[in-house]
């Protein structure tokens, strides 16, 4: 994981168990005094609330079970980290919801089917249902301020879940004082209009979770964002088949990065790594995968026939064998038009005075070219080693056709 990812984590983690302990404090108490209150009162809907505040209380250890789990560094098991335990969270907290919701309703629409038996409700009920409203509301900006600093989804899920009993508890109350006015109907309908509320919610959370785990995309404007990234990382010419998924609070990155097709290895893997780093640093990015392409392999392909790097080889030095020669290195580009080949020949005996000039005759170039059904072979010639011990210089030799009598000219023919 990142530096910078790791200290967000940190930090997530500690206020999430600082708001989930409040949280858990408040709704032990709430829950306690809305179903005692709500029996004694003969309110259904101070009941149904209460029993969605014990909801509420267990879903907040359910948000402490997985904030600590989410925590743990990448294992055997879990390449990538554990951040999807809140996914996970997130869509048990649904389910519960959903339940409860649905519970609520089943419960009110039995009272609404009996309404010769709805008993008045004592003015108590009303008193509770105002301070868990004032409650629950206080606790929701609170829950809410700390998840948006921490950047936590499954924090600001569970604060606006704090948000939905404010609204669950206003209506509650407002059933209440319909009830308390001689429209005892109005509790039950309360207590249903509480359920729904519950169960959508839990629908809403429980849904995005199921996204989540399907692996769903970032928005589209974060994805710009981090093509954009790319794109300005010097060396890479364009970017394609940029694809992310969620892992928790954070995101993997998957692209495609062009580079120009005849730089080497290392540097290819340098400005992957260096394309790599900087889309590191936005911190919803928990690791990026870059892989590095000579062409768009989206459009074009080099042909599946060429020849491999073996063969090549092998074709190139039994060329200059005859001619006492191996070459000193073989590079090849592999490209949609076709096969490159650049020889590099090692600095020899030719270069010596005239007296010392060893004549190994032609090589036929044009034969080799035709033999490894190559589009370019370029042939270049080490100029040998300084006095100074620098590494040897490269002198091209363009011909298709090299006559070793003046190894130190560049030749041409057809």
């Amino acid at each position: 994981m990142p530096a910078a990812a790791a200290v967000q984590s940190a930090g997530k983690h500690r206020i999430a168990r600082k708001t989930t302990f409040v949280s858990i404090a408040l709704n032990a108490v709430l829950m306690t005094l809305q179903i005692v209150i709500g029996v004694f009162a003969h309110s259904q809907a101070l009941v149904a609330d209460g029993v969605h505040s014990l909801a509420d209380l267990i879903s907040d250890f359910v948000v402490l079970i997985a904030n600590r789990h989410s925590g743990a560094k990448p294992d055997a098991d879990h390449n990538y980290g554990h951040s999807r335990y809140e996914t996970v969270a997130s869509l048990f907290l649904g389910a519960l919801l959903i339940s409860v919701g649905v519970g609520m309703l089943w419960r009110a629409g039995t009272r609404l089917a009996d309404l010769q038996n709805i008993p008045a409700v004592h003015m108590s009920a009303l008193a509770v249902a105002v301070l868990v409203l004032v409650s629950k509301e206080s606790l929701f900006r609170y829950m809410l301020r700390e998840a948006q600093r921490a950047r936590s989804a499954m924090l600001i899920a569970n604060a606006w879940h704090a948000r939905s009993d404010a609204a669950s508890s206003l209506v509650v109350a407002i059933g209440i004082v319909g009830s308390l006015a001689g429209v005892r109907l109005l509790d039950p309908i309360a207590a249903a209009i509480v359920g729904f509320m519950v169960a959508r919610m839990g629908w809403m959370f429980g849904w995005d979770a199921l996204q989540d785990l399907s692996d769903r995309a970032l928005d589209d404007a974060t994805t710009a964002n981090m093509r954009a990234l790319l794109l300005s990382t010097p060396g890479v010419r364009d970017v394609h088949e940029v694809r992310t998924r969620k892992m928790g609070d954070f995101a993997l990155l998957d692209a495609h990065i062009l580079v120009d097709p005849l730089i080497s290895v290392s540097e290819g893997h340098y400005i992957a790594e260096s394309a790599r780093l900087r889309v590191l640093t936005d911190s919803r990015v928990l690791d990026a995968l870059i892989h590095v392409d000579p062409e768009n392999d989206a459009v074009a392909h080099p042909p599946v026939d060429l020849p491999t790097r073996e063969r090549v080889t092998a074709e190139v030095n039994a060329a200059l064998a005859p001619h006492g020669m191996k070459a000193a290195a073989v590079n090849i580009h592999y490209l949609s038009a076709g096969l490159d080949v650049e020889v590099v020949l090692p600095d020899t005996p030719s270069r010596a005075p005239e007296r010392d000039v060893q004549r190994p005759g032609r090589i036929d170039l044009a034969a080799l070219k035709a033999r490894l059904g190559a589009r370019r072979l370029d042939v270049l010639q080490e100029l040998g080693t300084s006095s100074a011990g620098t590494a040897p210089a490269i002198e091209p030799k363009t011909s298709t056709a090299v006559d070793y009598t003046k190894a130190t000219e560049p030749h041409s023919a057809t």
